[in-house]
């Protein structure tokens, strides 16, 4: 162990926990991709966002143009890639008396290529858009990009040459990369023909998003977060079976808490291991929840013991929020996730997360005989009976959140989820929320994941497989090719971050409906 001090918070680094982490560090599976077709991005008001593609000419006729100042094009990869690209540049004409200066804007969809980023405006780093200015002094030349895109479409603005010479593009190719090998994946041959490929494209956005680590997403944030290593973890499961890259997630995780034992919400790996200083409430909870769906995808004991420790600190801090009530303390000083939907109170969808979480950690104990155990279950009754003292509105039939006594779709969901009802009053609730639409609603994928499995354990198959195409479904028809970190059908150019243009079009904690698929037999 050892202290690392740093401005806002004191980590604990546990090297023996890194050092395995490292030796779990995948090989990334490198394929070469070329652009399939040149296209043109055309104004639709009837697309989301605004714009559409549409392809003029095969890639393969690239090198038959020239092009001088001023001079523009734009290509369509075919799907979307993550990876690095490789431009090969000669000139046409006189000899070349002045450098190429050449600008390239990268992006998952048409809208990066049409709105200009210049007039970006949103509240997140513009450092995010994906863009390069190139300088190119002799050719020909061969021009490698260092940093890794996400993308399906890349536009090339030649700004200048000079009037003697014109530049020819004569290939442009992406090496693309991931730690997912695609021919491990089983697949399903779906009579459903959307239903199969909600799956397609769900297992293409998890690949996508499978590096050196589960990132959240490959354009941005490019980080581990614990929310989505849960669900990604759920759906690897079922498809890829890359199990050593949740276990190295996990003791990435373990090897890095702060002072009071907490894991952080999310970690950088590069240059090294980093905390970051966001803690969630319930991403922490999260440790134990992905420890024990690992440990039951893989019955990996050693593991299960030597990071149940980190897992049962996380309840223990977790405990420590709760009042003489036994219900969580809804003030100021905290922060759970939950979802993005803008006025949600997170009391009682936390307190719902505490009782899943709590379940799971009883079910570890008991595989390893741990000591704590019995405590855990005398714990949890407790908060059970609490929570449906003081968080079951009996006139609404709903459970309430806050001093306001807030009515919300989150709220629901998680105590389904958790279990506190019958599994027939969980189909009542289930029926009443979709029925009354209660004004606080979702505003996620993340949160659409857990409507889906609320229902399906509460056994109303068939209204969570007509929510998932709803949803899943309209990202397709409205163009993904891998889903999307936020998608909300009544407002299509939604971002809490202030602009779409920033949004993730490929984001981890979309990729669920497989899981959902394959884990319950849809």
């Amino acid at each position: 162990m050892s202290i690392q001090k740093l401005e806002n918070q004191v980590i604990v680094r546990n090297e023996k926990f890194i050092e395995t982490a490292e030796q779990l560090k995948p090989q990334l599976h490198e394929t070469i991709v070329k652009p399939s077709s040149i296209v043109e991005i055309k104004a639709d008001s009837n697309v989301i966002h605004g714009w559409k593609s549409e392809a003029v000419a095969p890639a393969s006729s690239l090198a038959d143009s020239e092009y001088g100042k001023n001079g523009s094009f734009v290509l369509d990869f075919g799907d979307h890639q993550v990876g690095y690209l490789t431009i090969k540049i000669r000139s046409a004409g006189s000899p070349p008396d002045a450098p190429l200066k050449l600008k390239l804007t990268i992006g998952e969809m048409p809208v990066e290529m049409a709105e200009p980023f210049e007039n970006y405006s949103g509240w997140l780093s513009s450092s995010w858009l994906q863009e390069e200015t190139i300088f190119v002094d002799v050719f020909p030349a061969v021009i490698s990009l260092p940093r890794r895109y996400s993308f399906r479409y890349v536009k090339f603005d030649v700004i200048d040459t000079s009037p003697k010479y014109r530049v020819v593009f004569e290939s442009v190719e992406c090496k693309a990369v991931t730690s997912a090998n695609i021919n491990a994946v089983q697949k399903i041959s779906h009579q459903d023909e959307e239903l199969q490929k909600i799956d397609e494209i769900s297992i293409k956005t998890l690949a996508d998003c499978m590096q050196d680590v589960f990132e959240d997403g490959p354009k941005r944030d490019r980080r581990l977060w614990l929310g989505d290593l849960r669900l990604q973890a759920l759906a690897n499961y079922q498809t890829f079976g890359t199990n050593d890259l949740v276990k190295r997630c996990l003791y990435l995780f373990a090897g890095v808490p702060d002072d009071k034992g907490k894991v952080p919400a999310n970690v950088f790996v590069a240059p090294q291991l980093i905390a970051d200083d966001t803690y969630l409430f319930d991403y922490s909870l999260f440790f134990a929840a992905s420890l024990h769906d690992y440990y039951f995808a893989t019955s990996d004991l050693e593991t299960l013991k030597e990071l149940w420790p980190t897992a049962y600190r996380q309840v223990e801090l977790a405990l420590e929020r709760l009042d003489e009530n036994k219900i969580l303390k809804d003030t100021p000083d905290w922060w759970s996730f939950i979802d993005w939907q803008e006025g949600l109170n997170k009391q009682a969808p936390s307190q719902a997360v505490l009782i899943y979480t709590m379940k799971q950690a009883i079910r570890l104990a008991e595989e390893l005989n741990a000591a704590e155990k019995d405590s855990l279950k005398d714990r949890l009754a407790e908060i059970e009976e609490a929570t449906k003292t003081y968080l079951w509105d009996e006139k609404q039939q709903f459970f309430i959140s806050g001093s306001d006594c807030q009515v919300s779709w989150a709220s629901q969901i998680w105590m389904v989820l958790a279990g506190v009802l019958t599994k027939e009053e969980n189909k009542k609730l289930m029926k009443r929320l979709l029925a009354e639409n209660p004004a606080v609603g979702i505003a996620t994928p993340y949160m659409y994941h857990h409507l889906i499995e609320a229902l399906l354990v509460s056994g109303e198959k068939e209204l969570a497989i007509a929510e998932m195409k709803n949803y899943w479904g309209g990202m397709i028809q409205d163009g993904a090719d891998t889903f999307w970190e936020l998608y909300d059908p009544k407002n299509k150019d939604f971002s809490p971050y202030g602009s779409h243009l920033i949004n993730s079009y490929c984001h981890a904690w979309s990729c669920t409906p497989t899981y959902l698929i394959r884990k319950y037999d849809l």
